[in-house]
């Protein structure tokens, strides 16, 4: 999608702190952290939010989740615990439309969460 900062970013026309990248997706420092620690894991491709996601995008999915965990170990959270949050729509807070995962650790983190 051309006017995406987030499809921006992971064809490299923006930069950003990248933390980690594969062929599937992007890892990158949030610019407004909500924690010490506070990456952003993003599909390559683009997927609005979870409800847009299909049965094609499971085994994509699930890698997002795997390298939210190396995300982790990578930031020195994995053991102290982090939290992996994901927004759908605007009620729930997202404000890009591209599908990211946040990983927040680095602080204790509050429940419930909203």
């Amino acid at each position: 999608m051309s006017d995406c900062i987030f499809c921006k970013i992971a064809n490299k026309e923006i930069s950003a702190t990248i933390v980690y990248e594969d062929d599937l997706c992007l890892a990158f420092e949030d610019l407004n952290p909500q924690a010490p620690v506070h990456v952003l894991v993003i599909p390559k491709q683009h997927l609005t939010s979870l409800a847009d996601a299909s049965e094609e995008d499971v085994e994509l999915l699930g890698h997002l989740c795997r390298v939210c965990d190396k995300v982790a170990a990578e930031k020195g959270i994995k053991e102290d615990g982090y939290r992996v949050v994901t927004n759908h729509g605007e009620k729930a807070g997202q404000s890009v439309l591209h599908l990211h995962l946040h990983v927040l650790g680095g602080r204790p983190m509050n429940w419930p969460p909203g």
